[in-house]
């Protein structure tokens, strides 16, 4: 062992240079996961310590509908300090500058919140809105969007409050979801002056609690869940809103940590081709110690040795960069995050960065490493030797089965599931099989088709694409690969806006009207068509609960677990409407269309999907609760719904002749022109008819692209680790490569080629590599998104082909310009200084 570790230590001291080279590509591979693991263990940490500000209470109870009196006397029983909010969407206007949009409206009375910040400007507003003063606190994002300002007056319905503060941030609340649904918060006792709770609305109820602290606020929510359950009520408690949001931010982090194992398997790769090339030229050296007497196991491990702890010293390095690299995280992270990070160093991730990196690593340079044991004595008396290393090694077959799995065992180990870790491991190796099949179909196309009859510099920078121990292959699949997750990432998130635009392309409504009531129906109707608006759909809706399925009451039903159906679809409420027709967005799955039965039972259909969800089949007799007032119905059909459509689309819909006198609301759907024609038509709606809401596609394109356009940082922020060490392989593929280029050069010269000419001749290499590499990945970019278009979100596929010009153009530049600052001295030393060095 001290022969292999005194060899391995003297043969370095030439290449040590050259061995942190090799190792540098895996540097930012191992950064990117210890940061994210660092920064996944800082949150979870502070999620804990700032549960309870999460809430903003000890226990919050929810409910959809008033409580009886019954549940009212359990409610007012709890705490110590309690708290209700009433909530609900509704427009609200801005008179001075005329602003109206879709807002959640929240009436809210006592201390809450009762645990952390309500971060309010100014703090004094806080005060005035709890003497219940006729105030407002606005979220910034309302405030900002329209140009309103503190002191201005806001229209809630019937009533129009000052506003008093803004609110930067609610606990529990993110920047992000307030840019969403921004919401207005009102005094409690101003609710009913509003005018906006009427037969119908959609209004959410929530009590907040605040308990003593010796109080076991769990146990109290186990004894009352199950009378809470009955009457439809949901509790959330600080231990569920700490695992919850625990959960989510989690397997964010294990999404992130996937995108970056991309980029060190991407540096792993470039390891494998620089110390291929480094034990090419090492052959010399180890058929003299083959000849000394060192077996070929001992020539390995004195090479293996020195790449493993120039490893190390390049997976430290890369721990280091990581653990500094995690205090910028929460800024990019920023409008995502509930809570406040308090970062400090993650042991722990350290440590898994470092092994996991090292491992890696080895596994890789394990494969051309190999060739080593094979390497004969004869080479020292005929440099032309060369059949001891031309075949395979069978051991390679095994290291490449131990890269796989170790691959896979990653994927599996941050997702706990074994469909996803494979499906990972496959699309990563299809990707690298995809990039590394078009580089050898180049090279291979190169090589066929040679344009002989073009000039001397672009033959030669064509042949350098295919000569021996040419680096091709591996910049095309680095690069390539940074390329591809670039533009599929743009490409994704441009598919996802187009399928909203095209849902209202053409004559399809764009805007939507709803909580119009019976009594308001031909108003709005009216106002609707004064504006030049066309009326193209109005339906009413009547909303009603599920009592009995086949004769069993839902008790029964919860207690039969073999009848599989799911809890929410019992407690839920639904919103059904009443026509005998199908309209455009749907079709007959199996039965019939929704129709009156000759016993004058009514025959509804369900939508397909739910209805197997739900586990029910046709000729199912089903009891809803309309208002108090029970209506048997039978299952008669399902119904395929294309819930892309801008459509009242609906899970159950009964036949005429059933529900016309029942208690119902209606919503109107039309299309505007222009944004213009839209603030118009909604401020005279709001004047008009302040309960009524408007819900504008626009502002749902809009608030999608700010949403993706913030995701898409996240991940290109991500995604930049695996370009920059695409740029990073080709950095150390430039100067690994240098002797031979020099060598090249020399030959070149001495021929009568002058600088210029081998000038011309690296930049047009790398920007053949640079150009075809981006290409390739772009190709496989778009090859994926129209998959995913058309068998995911079956919608037309239509990219924009100049941003994908521009990834070429970038990626192009870049590779030209690090080859050739990098190919410097090959250009600059004189041919006699490199022959003297032979």
């Amino acid at each position: 062992m001290s022969f292999i570790l005194n060899m391995a230590w003297r043969d370095s001291r030439r290449s040590r240079s050259r061995l942190l080279l090799f190792i540098s590509a895996i540097v930012l591979g191992i950064a990117a996961l210890v940061a994210i693991n660092s920064f996944g263990d800082n949150l979870a940490r502070s999620i804990d310590e700032q549960a309870q500000e999460l809430l903003g209470a000890d226990l919050t109870i929810s409910a959809a509908q008033p409580p009886s009196q019954k549940i009212k006397n359990i409610l007012q029983s709890l705490g110590d300090e309690r708290s209700t909010e009433t909530a609900f969407a509704s427009m609200v206007l801005f008179p001075r500058t005329g602003g109206v949009r879709l807002a959640q409206v929240k009436a809210l009375d006592g201390g809450f919140p009762f645990y952390g910040t309500w971060d309010v400007q100014p703090a004094s507003a806080i005060l005035q809105f709890r003497q219940h003063k006729p105030v407002a606190l606005i979220d910034d994002a309302l405030l900002v969007q329209f140009g309103a300002n503190v002191g201005d007056s806001v229209r809630v319905g019937n009533a129009t409050f000052l506003v008093a503060g803004r609110v930067l941030k609610t606990p529990g609340g993110t920047a992000a979801t307030a840019a969403v649904a921004p919401t207005v918060f009102v005094p409690a006792s101003y609710l009913l002056k509003t005018g906006l709770v009427q037969k119908g609305s959609r209004v959410n109820y929530k009590y907040y609690y605040k308990f003593a602290k010796t109080t076991n606020v769990t146990a109290l929510v186990k004894h009352i869940e199950p009378t809470l359950d009955k009457a439809s009520l949901t509790t959330d408690t600080v231990a569920n809103r700490k695992q919850q949001t625990g959960r989510a931010f989690a397997d964010l982090t294990k999404f992130l940590n996937l995108v970056a194992f991309i980029a060190l398997l991407l540096g792993c790769v470039g390891v494998a081709s620089a110390v291929q090339l480094y034990v090419r030229e090492k052959i010399t050296s180890v058929a003299i110690l083959r000849t000394l007497g060192a077996s070929g196991w001992q020539s390995f491990l004195i090479f293996l040795l020195q790449t493993a702890l120039m490893g190390l010293f390049g997976a430290v390095l890369g721990a280091v960069l990581g653990s500094v690299l995690q205090w910028a995280l929460p800024l990019v992270f920023g409008s995502f995050l509930p809570v406040e990070v308090n970062t400090v160093l993650s042991w722990s991730s350290i440590l898994q960065g470092v092994v996991t990196g090292l491992f890696i690593s080895l596994l890789f340079a394990a494969l051309p490493l190999l060739l080593i044991r094979n390497v004969s004595p004869l080479r020292t008396l005929r440099s032309s030797y060369d059949a001891d290393i031309s075949g395979r090694d069978p051991l390679q077959a095994v290291v490449v089965v131990l890269i796989v799995l170790f691959v896979t065992g990653f994927a599996y180990w941050q997702t706990r599931d074994w469909k996803l870790a494979l499906g990972f491991a496959g699309g990563i190796a299809v990707s690298f099989g995809v990039l590394a099949g078009m580089g050898r179909l180049l090279m291979a196309a190169v090589r066929r088709f040679f344009p002989r009859n073009w000039s001397f510099v672009w033959r030669q920078s064509l042949a350098n694409l295919y000569r021996p121990q040419n680096q091709t292959l591996i910049l095309l699949i680095s690069i390539g690969l940074g390329a591809f997750l670039i533009t599929t990432l743009y490409l994704t998130q441009t598919l996802l806006l187009g399928r909203v635009q095209f849902s209202a392309s053409g004559k399809q409504p764009n805007m939507v009207l709803f909580d119009i009531q019976r009594e308001q129906t031909a108003g709005v109707r009216t106002l609707v068509q004064q504006s030049g608006l066309p009326v193209m759909m109005q339906v009413p809706i009547v909303t009603m609960r599920l009592e009995s399925i086949n004769g069993r009451g839902l008790d029964q039903i919860r207690k039969d677990t073999s009848l599989h159906i799911p809890e929410w679809a019992l407690n839920r409420e639904y919103r059904v409407t009443y026509r005998d027709t199908l309209i455009t967005s749907e079709k007959i799955s199996s039965g019939k269309v929704q129709a009156m039965n000759d016993g004058a039972v009514p025959a509804v259909t369900f939508e397909d999907a739910f209805m197997k969800r739900m586990h029910l089949k046709l000729g199912d007799k089903l009891t809803f609760n309309v208002q108090g007032a029970p209506i048997e119905t039978t299952v008669g059909g399902t119904r395929l719904v294309d819930w892309n459509r801008v459509q009242t689309n609906f899970l159950v819909v009964f036949p005429n002749g059933v529900l016309e006198q029942a208690p119902q609301f209606s919503v109107l759907m039309t299309r505007v022109p222009d944004t213009q024609t839209s603030a118009r038509f909604q401020r005279a709606l709001v004047n008009k008819f302040p309960n009524v809401s408007a819900i504008d596609l626009g502002l749902i394109l809009k608030t999608l692209d700010d949403i993706l356009s913030k995701i898409s940082f996240v991940i290109r922020f991500m995604a930049l680790f695996s370009i920059l060490t695409g740029l990073v392989v080709l950095g150390s593929s430039v100067v690994i490569s240098k002797y031979q280029r020099m060598q090249e050069s020399v030959l070149l010269r001495t021929l009568g080629a002058n600088r210029r000419q081998i000038l011309f001749i690296t930049l047009i290499e790398y920007g053949l590599l640079g150009g075809l590499a981006s290409l390739s990945g772009i190709v496989l970019s778009v090859a994926g998104t129209w998959a995913l278009a058309r068998y995911v979100f079956e919608s037309p596929y239509n990219p924009s082909v100049w941003p994908l010009l521009v990834v070429v153009a970038i990626v192009t530049t870049l590779t030209m310009l690090i080859g050739l600052l990098n190919s410097r001295e090959v250009l600059t030393r004189p041919p006699l200084e490199v022959l003297r060095a032979e």
